[in-house]
């Protein structure tokens, strides 16, 4: 009787046994009846050109290594025929190393043997797995549940999208200080069905319940027993994924070594194995961790890898700006607070504790985290808990179907880089003041280019073996950039950009918003990756001729609207920004630009037809009518600015709203001050308001010290500290002074490794950290504002951009001359 259950993957791992020949793989499944764990048994594989065959055999035999050779239908991107070594996963660094000793060349060696497996299947998240044998069970711990096991089995492709089990877990800790072990108070925990804070109480009994159950407590005297019910809890909660706020980097990190130093097993795994933690070695303030059957997933970094963007990633701002909600305690002296409840109000305390896990759990239900990271692994193949990861997600997909078109992939740096491709095409621009500018922007312009001009890897080697004198339009291939050639029907990516953009667009008809989302992730890093270092199939002229397209496609669309009569004032990588010259209402002003689009489409619809023999798929879409538009000059200089305006629409409630791209409003790198200022005054002058009182008002706030709390600059430190060495930078300048004056308090540094967030102001001794000790009682001394510091740089750059369309007075209107060197 065959048996068959859908089943997604939460993770998967190998392992060797010594004198196998096969190596062993492990998928853990959810599926609708339970967790599921499959073994199968496979030798990974890599290949090498058949004329290096012999040789490599020769060696293979003379060590006694377990290695297979065989030719096989495949081709290197050069014509060579190639061989396939099969061979355990334990041997396939060694061997291509090995190898590589005696100038032969091995290609795909670096793809992790599972993941192998998974895409050679087109297996991507989701599976429907198949099994004769009644399943075994997971042979289980004393902490964990059991589990089903199955060995060997098939699997086919599936499309399962399952209800997950989620943990939140929040750590509370001492007060790092130097010299000193940081002491673990509790863990909270939360989940559907589940609120607990196990705490360390030196009088707490062992285990027992606080006085108030409501408060959820439950003490232990010592750290180790908390963390033996912690791993007991685990067990018992079983969620599929652990959720919480960098958790792995810094909760789990911290757990790691609470039960390394106790000498307690952390033993978190579904089959009752000890999480795996490893310290990466390119970023030694980094880890990562593994669990059979689980997956850690931080808040932070899903946010991130969904393309959110916050000012500050702390839990409190970000609760603030989704849910309007924020942390019990805040501000300063946080840290202090925190000590304060544990040793005098527990049930405050573990309030605390509680909220922040609530507060994780509430942000992954408001923006769908859970089935954003669910559908792309549908997507991609790519794990629940891999961050990142553009370059493997494009490989994943591409692989298979690369090999089933006869090819194998070439390795890093095989590709042609003899010429730079350049980046996206920016205009200059017409500074100035206008009324009434469209904006016109091609819908997904890399993907549409790479779909209409066949732009492909393996459509650039068969492009290329085409007869170069063939006239243009002709079926066999489409000219790219320096020297390429993209084969007409040869092709991959073309189809799958095709394939992705259908599924997007059904997507987004069904309301799936986290479906549509990653994809629209994925097709935007199509061109990215092609052009990445990081990338095997990097190549120059495959970027170059998307960019290069680009380029040439927004110039030729602009030359075509001025044949229309209206005015491109700025161009930037897929969008135009047209100039009406007239005076027309909300209503023509939409009239005209679906005019504009629906002709631009038809014209290039036509004129590659005629050129090249080619179906256009480039969409030009109306996007915006802008009433009033500004459009600032790059400062000291006549020529306009790049990726830098702002304008005033009317929004769908009828309603004027101000929209700013790449201007200090929007810029975290500038103060509150300056966002404000802007944001306020430009808004005055589109709506003809008068603002020349109000700007002088300003002024006088700040320099009566009014607007203190928004003199704050932000700005993130790109690496260690002790690398600044010349012409340290404001930002720099006040970590160091901030790690130096927490050293003499007895505190840990915050800035040795760099890559953190330092927030500072501009005193009258210049830069200095602005330290709240939100982790301390203790709170850095500032020295008094330069407040025509403030003026000169964040007030009067704003001012003067604008002001010189305005014919307005800087001077006049900010109150006070312009300083000698401002």
């Amino acid at each position: 009787m065959i048996r068959t259950s859908d089943a997604f993957l939460l993770n998967a791992s190998w392992h060797d046994e010594p004198g196998d020949q096969d190596s062993s793989f492990t998928f853990w499944w959810h599926t609708p009846t339970g967790t599921l764990k499959q073994t199968l048994r496979q030798p990974a594989v890599c290949f090498i050109k058949q004329a290096d065959r012999a040789r490599a055999q020769q060696m293979a035999t003379t060590l006694g290594w377990p290695v297979e050779l065989k030719d096989i239908a495949l081709k290197r991107f050069d014509q060579a025929a190639m061989s396939a070594c099969y061979l355990p996963a334990s041997y396939i660094y060694r061997w291509r190393d090995l190898l590589a000793e005696q100038g032969i060349a091995v290609q795909e060696a670096d793809i992790r043997p599972p993941d192998r497996y998974l895409m050679e299947r087109f297996v991507y998240g989701a599976a429907q797995l198949s099994w004769q044998q009644p399943l075994q069970q997971v042979a289980a711990s004393e902490h964990s549940s059991a589990h089903g096991w199955l060995q060997q089995g098939r699997m086919q492709p599936g499309d399962y999208r399952p209800t997950l089990r989620w943990l939140s877990l929040d750590i509370e800790t001492s007060i790092p200080r130097q010299g000193e072990t940081i002491k673990l108070y509790s863990v909270g925990l939360v989940a559907a069905d589940y609120r607990q804070v196990l705490l360390v109480a030196e009088h707490g009994a062992d285990g027992t319940e606080a006085t108030d159950a409501d408060h959820h407590i439950l003490r232990f005297d010592s750290e180790a027993a908390l963390l033996e019910q912690l791993t007991r809890l685990v067990a018992s909660i079983d969620p599929d994924c652990l959720l919480g706020w960098n958790l792995i980097q810094f909760d789990i990190d911290v757990l790691v070594q609470k039960y390394r130093e106790h000498g307690v097993s952390m033993d978190w795994g579904r089959d009752g194995s000890r999480l795996k933690w490893r310290r990466r070695r390119d970023m030694p303030d980094r880890v990562s961790v593994q669990m059979a059957g689980r997956v850690a997933l931080d808040g932070i970094e899903l946010l991130r890898a969904a393309s959110y963007q916050f000012e500050s990633f702390s839990l409190n701002h970000v609760s603030e700006q989704l849910l309007g909600d924020s942390k019990l305690l805040t501000g300063s002296q946080r840290g202090h607070d925190i000590q304060r409840l544990y040793d005098t109000d527990i049930a405050s305390f573990a309030a605390y504790n509680l909220q922040d896990c609530d507060l994780v759990w509430r942000i992954f239900e408001k923006v769908d985290l859970l089935n954003f990271a669910i559908e792309r692994s549908l997507m991609t193949g790519l794990a629940l808990d891999r961050m990142g990861g553009s370059v493997a997600a494009f490989e994943n997909l591409y692989l298979p179907r690369l090999h089933r078109s006869g090819y194998v992939a070439p390795n890093m740096g095989e590709g042609y880089s003899a010429e730079k491709s350049p980046g996206g095409f920016v205009m200059d621009s017409k500074p100035g003041l206008f009324e009434h500018v469209l904006v016109l922007d091609f819908k997904s312009l890399y993907p549409s280019i790479i779909r209409t001009f066949k732009i492909d890897p393996m459509g650039l080697v068969e492009g290329l073996l085409t007869d170069e004198q063939l006239p243009l339009p002709n079926q066999e291939w489409v000219p790219g950039f320096f020297g390429g050639r993209l084969h007409q029907q040869r092709h991959v990516l073309p189809e799958l950009i095709r394939t992705l953009g259908e599924r997007r667009d059904k997507a987004k008809r069904e309301g799936n918003k986290p479906l549509s989302q990653a994809i629209k992730i994925i097709m935007a890093s199509c061109y990215g990756v092609l052009g990445s270092e990081g990338c095997r199939f990097h190549d120059t002229r495959l970027s170059a001729s998307i960019t290069k397209r680009g380029h040439e496609i927004i110039q030729t669309s602009s030359d075509w609207i001025a044949g229309q009569g209206y005015e491109v004032i700025y161009g930037d990588t897929d969008s135009v920004f047209v100039w009406l010259r007239k005076d027309v209402t909300d209503d023509e002003a939409d009239a005209i630009g679906k005019q504009l689009v629906a002709n631009l489409n038809r014209w290039w619809r036509d004129e590659l037809q005629t050129r090249f023999g080619i179906d256009s798929y480039l969409e030009m879409e109306y996007e915006t009518h802008y009433r009033r538009f500004f459009m600032p000059s790059i400062r000291g200089a006549e020529t306009g600015s790049k990726k830098r305006y702002a304008g005033l629409i009317t929004n769908p409630q009828g309603q004027p709203e101000m929209v700013f791209k790449g201007l200090e409003a929007v810029r975290s790198d500038w103060t509150p001050l300056a966002r404000r200022f802007q944001q306020v005054l430009y808004r005055k002058i589109f709506l003809h308001e008068p603002y020349a009182d109000w700007t002088r008002d300003q002024v006088q706030q700040l320099l009566a010290g009014q607007l203190d709390h928004e003199l704050n600059y932000r700005k993130r430190l790109r690496q260690p500290l002790h690398l600044y060495q010349r012409n340290v930078p404001p930002h720099a300048r006040a970590a160091m002074q901030l790690d130096n004056w927490r050293k003499q308090n007895g505190l840990l540094p915050m800035y040795q490794h760099g890559r953190g967030a330092i927030t500072y102001r501009i005193t009258a001794s210049g830069p200095e950290p602005v330290y709240d000790g939100e982790d301390s009682e203790l709170e850095y001394p500032l020295a008094a504002p330069d407040y025509q510091h403030y003026i000169d740089k964040q007030l009067r750059p704003i001012a003067e951009s604008i002001f010189q369309f305005t014919g307005d007075d800087a001077d006049d209107l900010l109150g006070t001359q312009g300083s000698l060197f401002g």
